[in-house]
């Protein structure tokens, strides 16, 4: 690999963690403004970066899809940024389908069994209109976290944090919050991102680092 172009991927890459730990700050100092600004450059930073990694095109899709959930969660649309961020489950589980790997039934047993305990502690604290949406969602993130298991250890550490991170966010919609929640959501959703683009470079650039 040139200097120039490890230099490059290397900018892309810190510029994308630089703009987490701000982002995480930003949150942790509930500096509104700034919050706003950081969140929605961290999914268009990590695909910069994936796409000098050879990125599937199915992975660029997910990053793509996690952007405008970010977007529009920022509004008042926020089914549509539970949409945006199911259609890029969607895409996340095409891909990791798609390669091979270790098929565990007992990882997705386990897991299986941790989407069940997730939904009956969390949902019974949401209004109606919440419930099935987000014990839909749930199961896809629990699809993802399962299938990118089987992919790598790499990938399935990407799967369990964004995992993590989203259930963080469930907790507040069933009224269970506590201090710097929306902190440790974003930290384990970006690196959660991270780890699961990064667990499907291609074998060269795999090997380049």
């Amino acid at each position: 690999m040139k200097l120039g172009q490890l230099a490059s991927e290397r900018r892309r890459l810190t510029a994308f963690w630089g703009a987490t730990v701000v982002q995480v700050a930003a949150i942790a100092f509930d500096a509104k403004v700034l919050k706003r600004a950081s969140k929605v450059t961290l999914m268009p930073l990590l695909l910069s970066w994936a796409r000098t990694q050879q990125a599937p095109p199915m992975l660029q899709a997910a990053l793509l899809a996690s952007a405008a959930g970010d977007l529009l969660l920022e509004t008042d649309l926020q089914l549509a940024g539970m949409a945006a961020f199911a259609a890029a489950h969607a895409c996340y589980l095409a891909v990791f389908l798609s390669k091979p790997g270790e098929r565990s039934w007992r990882v997705a047993a386990a897991y299986g069994a941790l989407w069940a305990a997730m939904v009956a502690l969390l949902t019974p604290g949401m209004n109606g209109a919440e419930r099935v949406p987000v014990a839909v969602y749930a199961l896809l993130l629990t699809a993802t976290a399962i299938v990118s298991r089987w992919h790598s250890p790499r990938s399935g550490l990407g799967g369990t944090l964004f995992l993590i991170s989203d259930a963080l966010i469930a907790m507040r919609l069933a009224g269970r919050d506590f201090p710097f929640r929306g902190a440790l959501v974003m930290s384990t959703y970006a690196a959660g991102q991270y780890f699961l683009a990064s667990g499907l470079r291609s074998p060269r650039t795999a090997s380049d680092h």
